[in-house]
């Protein structure tokens, strides 16, 4: 297992799910059960947790990424409502990765449970009996739990300590019982044993035992992490490698010295344990007492972690924790989301899963130092924070993204903003003239996505298609700015700085090298901020969106004066970037945004379609990335098997897109659905559907819609639904289902 997976993040979620199903990090089962959601605890399991159940209340599972500890790779899932913490974790993984990982070691998972007694006559005695007979005591203790004997654990020690009392009732008497609980928490456990054994202490010390129970401070199960960074690593953003390790030295000797700053310190490096506590079922509550109980052993409460100078110049960072864990009983059992999730990570004892822990504690508080020691807290997170103050707001669905991205470009990024950003969208709703007037005094440029009604692969092979523009599009804005070119598309997490002339591994960089190369403008520096309404890797034409919009912008903002036949030439190039042999369908789509019959050939037919009226759509997302090129190499392969029978496929699809030009004239929505259906039996036949699409497509048939189809290559992607008359009932079910749902018209 690998845990790098470059720009996850970037993904939906479906997608990220697809992803770990490919590696094998989940499995098919944990993966079905993730993507439908029936992971997730309902009222009545919920009711048989805890007392007076009135729901069920949940929180966000991400992915820890790029830990590499005792050089093994982890996975590691992280429960947390608070942006940044999982970057930030991943973040800072990476970095300690390239410099051999993580070193991280525990001692034996030792629980102590203490034993109260009390009305001792001689307490030194008392306890010179109790280790007389420890024997005794610890082969009582062990008979209450023979299967924990078994399996290498149960009471192992015990010490008698003597606490003096201003009570009546004399000093204390406290004895600890240390037992090593293996692979389970052990509370209950623990518990049961000192009970066991209060009758035999009283007989011993001719005392009274009063309470017994376990200590959550944990300090017989130790976890030490470290790592080393060189210096070269540590550069960046403005800073030399020898600015970033002095100033995280300097931030964690501020917190070694003053309790004031080392309780934030603390909390920040919590944000990760109580993270992964939280998605194994654990005891976060437990963890956090004794974490800063230990700090607090000397003479004040200090810093987990020491950050030095080793004699080589390299960034040493250690921390020293309790880590009391398990990975069996109760919860794993209740929860379903637990087991997942520990599968997930491949733990295979609870010593393993707190060595995990520790580091992933020790990485948060890295990434913190780093961050507060060079850009700030707050800085390199904006969309990130943009999201959760959008939510904070109370921005629905439909417009959140939009709230985001308004968010980003006003630049503040408060509650209050967000609330005025939202009023503004639904005014506009209510007001549909004022959306021209704001669309114009934005004069933001942009490129349309499309559909593709029929004809699916069979184009390939001579057939027609016809092609739809949809009413969303991907926009851009050029601005000038001191320091090369940035782009930034807020929806996807994209912030980045290019270096032209330079070898670009993602498509993206490398179709804006060559746009900004072929325009002559490499040495210009500006600011691309893109605007997305089109879902990536849907099928639904963003790359070339993207690349139209892009192209625009920077003729709008220089003055090029391109016309469309220019924009949409540049755009095939940049198509043929991402896609390789493109069919150009999407670049003339995303550029003139007509409806279309398609036939490749040279030239191709490209014959416009005239529609009498708007044709009411539904869009439904599978969250599953369309992979185009594997599923035409797939029918390619089959076809090769068996032509005859796929040349008839083919043709079939063929006529049924002839036919919808027909019924597209006529406007005759009931036999343009029929065909949509019919469409679908036959790629379904090509094997370029899946069972996200497959569900989505009955759930919109179920719903109403006259017709239903995938749209694309397929594998993935998007599907279609023509609702004339129920599109908001059919895009409720695709949501309620866990999919996402666009409404909108093709004209």
């Amino acid at each position: 297992m690998d845990s790098r997976i470059p720009k996850f993040y970037k993904h939906s979620v479906l997608e990220r799910l697809e992803i770990l199903r490919e590696r094998e990090i989940l499995s098919p089962e944990d993966f079905k059960i993730l993507a439908n959601g029936s992971n997730i605890l309902n009222a009545e399991e919920a009711d048989k947790m805890v007392e007076n159940v009135i729901g069920v209340f949940t929180l966000p599972i991400g992915l820890g990424l790029n830990f590499l500890i005792n050089d093994k790779d982890y996975v590691v899932p992280m429960v947390v409502e608070e942006p940044s913490i999982i970057a930030a974790v991943s973040s800072a993984a990476k970095t300690v990765r390239n410099a051999g990982g993580f070193r991280s070691k525990s001692t034996d998972p030792i629980l102590i449970g203490q034993i109260q007694v009390v009305d001792i006559e001689h307490p030194s005695h008392a306890q010179k009996a109790i280790l007389q007979n420890k024997e005794e005591i610890l082969n009582l203790a062990n008979s209450l739990h023979p299967k924990m004997v078994a399996r290498g654990g149960g009471a192992k020690d015990l010490e008698v300590i003597i606490h003096p009392s201003s009570s009546h009732r004399g000093d204390m008497l406290i004895v600890h019982l240390l037992v090593d609980t293996r692979d389970a928490m052990g509370a209950n456990l623990v518990n049961s044993m000192c009970e066991g054994v209060a009758s035999l202490i009283e007989k011993i010390t001719n005392g009274k035992v009063f309470l017994r129970i376990l200590s959550n401070l944990t300090d017989r199960a130790l976890v030490e992490a470290e790592c080393t960074i060189p210096t070269r690593l540590l550069a960046g953003k403005g800073y030399s490698g020898e600015e970033v390790r002095d100033g995280i030295i300097l931030a964690n000797e501020f917190a070694m010295a003053d309790p004031y700053r080392a309780a934030t310190h603390n909390k920040g490096i919590m944000n990760g344990i109580d993270a992964v506590a939280l998605a194994t079922g654990n005891d976060w509550r437990a963890i956090e007492a004794a974490a800063h109980a230990y700090a607090a052993r000397g003479h004040a409460y200090t810093s987990l972690t020491r950050w030095y100078k080793n004699d080589q110049g390299d960034l040493v960072g250690k921390i020293k924790i309790p880590m009391k864990v398990g990975i069996v009983g109760g919860p794993v059992q209740s929860n379903p989301t637990v087991g997942i999730l520990l599968r997930l990570m491949r733990v295979a004892t609870a010593t393993e899963l707190a060595e995990v822990m520790g580091a992933v504690g020790l990485a948060q508080n890295f990434s913190a130092l780093r961050a507060l020691s060079t850009e700030g807290i707050q800085k390199g997170h904006m969309t990130l924070h943009a999201r959760t103050v959008a939510m904070a707001a109370g921005a629905s669905p439909d417009i959140f993204d939009e709230v985001v991205d308004q968010l980003i470009k006003s630049g503040e990024i408060k509650v209050w903003k967000a609330e005025e950003i939202v009023k503004q969208i639904r005014t506009r709703e209510e007001e549909p003239q004022k959306v021209e007037e704001i669309k114009e005094a934005e004069k933001l440029a942009s490129g349309s996505g499309k559909v593709i009604l029929f004809g699916e692969h069979a184009a390939v092979y001579g057939s027609h298609v016809i092609a739809a523009p949809i009413p969303i599009a991907i926009q851009a804005k050029v601005e000038d700015e001191n320091d090369g070119i940035h782009l930034v598309i807020p929806r996807w997490g994209v912030e980045e700085r290019l270096h032209m002339d330079t070898e670009h591994k993602h498509s993206i960089y490398q179709s804006l090298d060559l746009i900004i190369n072929t325009l002559g403008l490499k040495d210009k520096n500006m600011r691309i901020e893109v605007y997305p309404n089109v879902p990536r890797a849907m099928g639904l034409g963003g790359s070339a969106a993207l690349a139209v919009a892009i192209i625009r912008a920077l003729s709008q903002h220089y003055q090029l004066n391109l016309s469309d036949d220019d924009v949409n030439k540049l755009a095939f190039e940049s198509e043929k970037i991402v896609h390789g042999t493109p069919s150009g369908i999407d670049n003339t789509m995303a550029t003139y945004g007509k409806f279309i019959l398609f036939r490749k050939g040279e030239p191709p037919l490209m014959k416009p379609i005239d529609v009498p009226h708007p044709i009411p759509i539904v869009i439904g997302l599978s969250g599953v990335e369309s992979l185009t090129a594997k599923m035409v190499a797939h029918v390619r392969k089959a076809w090769e098997k068996n032509q005859a029978l796929y040349d008839k496929i083919f043709k079939e699809i063929d006529e049924l897109a002839l036919q919808a030009v027909k019924a597209i004239q006529n406007y005759d929505l009931e036999k343009l659905g029929e065909l949509m259906n019919i469409n679908q039996g036959l790629l379904n036949a090509l094997q370029v559907s899946s069972w996200e699409l497959e569900e989505l497509i009955q759930i919109a048939r179920n719903s109403g819609a006259l017709g239903a189809k995938l749209t694309g290559g397929g594998g993935g992607g998007a599907m279609i639904a023509l609702c004339p008359d129920k599109a908001e009932q059919v895009a409720e079910a695709m949501r309620k289902a866990g999919y996402k749902a666009i409404i909108t018209e093709l004209r």
